[in-house]
C-alpha cells in the first residue's frame, strides 16, 4: 500500500502539489488522472524520494522509500524509459540494477522474456525504438518481483499487441494482490484497465473513487428509445409519470429509469421498438466534466487567440530596431549586407578560381 498524507510541493511561488492525501490499495489497478500540470509526475517522484516534499509524507508499506534496504524488491517503477544507459545492452542495464539490490541474475533473463525482449537482450539500448525502450523500462520495474508497481504512461510507443499485453499484465498482477498505480492520458485505455481512480487538478485531490462511481457522478446516463409509434410511446410514458426528452429523429431520452421496465411497458401495450439502449458517458467525458475548472493549459482553435501578447519587447523587436538604424552588419539595407549582385553566378560575381559562366576566362 502507498499512503500519502498532506503531501505538498512548492517550486518557488508555484504550488505543484497541494496537501494531497490518499491511499493506493492492493488488489486493484488504481488510475492516476489529471490535466497537464496537475502535479501527477511530481507526486510520483516524491513517492520514490526523487523530489523532497515541502511538507507531508509518503509511505510505502509504512516506510519512507529511503528506509527500504533493497527498494526494487518492494516497489518497481517506470517513470522515464529513457533513463537507461544507452551504451549498455538491455541485459547489462538490468544486471546492474539486479546487482545493486541483490536480485539473482536469473531474474534478468526472466523479465526480458516476460516483456518480449529476449531476442535483443545483448543489443545496446540506444538503438531501441520507443516501444522497445518502454518494454525495457517495464522489465526494470518487474525485476525485483515487487508487491507495488508504479507506471507513468506505460503504453507510450507500444503497438496494439503491446498495449493489450501491458493491460492484461497489470490486471494479472493486481489479481495476485499487488498494488498497481498507473498514470495515463489515454482515457480509453484507462477505462479498460483501472478499477479505481484518483483524480487531481492543480495539485489538489478532486476524486478518490471507483471507476463506475466516477463516471456516474460526473456525467449523464439515460435510456434511448426509438419507435415508429413515437406519439403513442410518448403518451404512454407520460401517463406512467416518466419524464421524456425528445431528442429528434424520432428518439426519446429518459433519465433515471431502468431499460428493462421501459421495454416491458412498451411490450404490454403492443408498441414496436426499434431501439432500447442504455447510454452511458465515457470516462473521457466524465473526466472533462470533473476537471473543467482545473485545466491550466488551454489550446485555441484557428481564429482564436490566447489574449494580448505579454507586455515588453517581442521576439526580434530589438534586433529589427537596431538593423533599421544600420547597427547590425549584414542586415538587409545596411552596409555590408549581401545584394543580388553578390550571389554566385550573378553578373560580375568573382572569386578565387571562379569565372562567370560561358565567358571562357579564368578569374584570379
Amino acid at each position: 500500500m502507498i499512503e500519502l498524507d498532506g503531501l505538498t510541493k512548492r517550486f518557488g511561488n508555484k504550488l505543484a502539489v497541494d496537501r494531497l492525501s490518499c491511499r493506493i490499495k492492493p488488489g486493484m489497478v488504481t488510475g492516476f488522472l489529471g490535466p497537464n500540470g496537475a502535479g501527477k509526475s511530481t507526486t510520483m517522484r516524491m513517492m520514490l524520494d526523487l523530489d523532497n516534499p515541502t511538507s507531508g509524507t509518503v509511505r510505502i508499506d509504512g516506510r519512507h522509500y529511503r528506509e527500504l534496504d533493497e527498494p526494487l524488491k518492494h516497489i518497481g517503477a517506470l517513470l522515464d524509459a529513457k533513463s537507461m544507459h544507452g551504451g549498455r545492452s538491455a541485459y547489462n542495464n538490468l544486471l546492474c540494477l539486479a546487482q545493486s539490490n541483490r536480485i539473482p541474475a536469473s531474474r534478468v533473463s526472466h523479465v526480458l522474456d516476460t516483456v518480449g525482449l529476449s531476442a535483443v537482450a545483448r543489443k545496446k539500448s540506444k538503438g531501441f525504438s520507443l516501444g522497445m525502450g518502454q518494454r525495457l523500462g517495464i522489465a526494470a520495474a518487474l525485476l525485483g518481483d515487487p508487491e507495488i508497481l508504479m507506471f507513468d504512461e506505460p503504453v507510450n510507443g507500444l503497438d496494439p499487441e503491446g498495449i493489450h499485453w501491458i493491460r492484461n499484465l497489470m490486471k494479472t498482477l493486481a489479481s495476485e494482490g499487488r498494488t498497481i498505480f498507473v498514470s495515463s492520458h489515454l482515457m480509453s485505455e484507462m477505462a479498460l484497465t483501472a478499477d479505481h481512480l484518483i483524480v487531481i487538478g492543480q495539485g489538489r485531490l478532486l476524486a478518490d473513487t471507483s471507476m463506475a462511481d466516477f463516471i456516474h457522478e460526473n456525467s449523464r446516463s439515460f435510456v434511448r428509445m426509438r419507435s415508429p409509434e413515437q406519439e403513442r410511446l410518448r403518451d404512454l410514458l407520460h401517463a406512467e409519470g416518466v419524464v421524456v426528452v425528445e431528442a429528434g429523429n424520432g428518439t426519446l431520452e429518459i433519465d433515471d429509469e431502468a431499460p428493462e421496465r421501459l421495454g416491458e411497458l412498451a411490450a404490454r401495450h403492443g408498441i414496436v421498438l426499434h431501439e432500447l439502449s442504455s447510454q452511458r458517458a465515457s470516462l473521457e467525458e466524465a473526466f472533462m466534466q470533473m476537471t473543467a475548472g482545473s485545466v491550466e493549459y488551454h489550446a485555441h482553435s484557428d481564429g482564436e487567440t490566447g489574449g494580448p501578447p505579454p507586455a515588453g519587447p517581442q521576439w526580434g523587436e530589438q534586433w529589427n530596431r537596431k538593423a533599421a538604424r544600420g547597427g547590425v552588419p549584414g542586415a538587409p539595407g545596411t552596409a555590408g549586407a549581401p545584394t543580388a549582385s553578390d550571389a554566385p553566378g550573378a553578373s560580375g560575381a568573382t572569386g578565387p578560381g571562379v569565372g562567370a559562366p560561358g565567358d571562357g576566362t579564368k578569374r584570379v
